[in-house]
């Protein structure tokens, strides 16, 4: 589908979007679909950059969080009509596993969502956790199932932190040595090299590039402890990218 196409739709979703008109936008999204326009460049052309535009306006106080809500109610309700027209874009994952969980927030939930979708019509087996699982559960999960991917979708600054103890809890008791650590959503786009300061394995900006990515991973290289050598210290610091109190961008 050409780029134009998507952008000038994306023109008409915003206006009725933020104002809450329900109908009007799954009328738009409906008759994209009628045309021919894949559910899948929907998701990625059309619903994502719409979710990250009311983001970025909420943050800029440019919008109540009234109208954040009904945006992303709105969004919800649009990917949830478009799953079922949604088609596998590569041969199926058969056999491939993936955890994703999410900050609290409506707009966590429906990013982390979005990529629930579309790993699985490609054929992944996935596992949506959704916010406020406690980490020990989390852990348990991943040392049970053993997924291939453990996605953590996240937007707000202050999710950062949360993410952080989230991977040291499950690397730190070892639960699934081979499993990749994928973090995705706005504040790991907008703070560069945070990915790494949670220490994640991959980041992923779209639900799309996840997806992608996610494919062509191989398998975590486990930590290999010469016996006898001695154990690195680690010098306790706070990150600097997770300290700034007030962080928006």
């Amino acid at each position: 589908m050409p780029t134009t196409t998507t952008d000038r739709l994306l023109q008409l979703y915003m206006e009725p979007l933020i104002q809450g008109r329900r109908e009007t936008c799954r009328q738009l999204v409906a008759e994209a679909v009628r045309e021919g326009m894949p559910a899948r460049d929907l998701y990625s052309r059309l619903i994502w950059p719409a979710m990250e535009h009311v983001d970025r306006l909420y943050r800029d106080d440019r919008i109540s969080t009234a109208a954040q809500n009904m945006a992303t109610c709105i969004n919800r309700c649009v990917a949830e009509h478009l799953q079922q027209h949604l088609t596998p874009s590569r041969p199926a994952a058969s056999g491939r596993r993936i955890f994703i969980v999410c900050a609290a927030g409506r707009q966590e939930e429906l990013g982390a969502e979005m990529c629930a979708d579309l790993f699985e019509s490609d054929g992944w087996e996935v596992y949506f956790l959704g916010a406020g699982v406690p980490h020990d559960e989390i852990t348990s999960l991943v040392g049970e199932l053993r997924p291939d991917i453990l996605l953590i979708f996240g937007s707000k600054p202050q999710d950062a932190p949360d993410v952080r103890q989230l991977i040291d809890h499950v690397r730190g008791i070892n639960a699934c040595p081979s499993m990749n650590i994928m973090v995705s959503g706005g504040v790991f786009n907008r703070a560069d090299g945070l990915w790494k300061e949670v220490k994640a394995d991959i980041v992923a900006e779209t639900a799309v590039e996840a997806l992608d990515l996610a494919a062509r991973a191989q398998p975590r290289m486990p930590e290999i402890r010469v016996p006898g050598a001695p154990k690195k210290r680690r010098r306790r610091r706070r990150p600097p990218l997770l300290s700034a109190p007030g962080e928006d961008d």
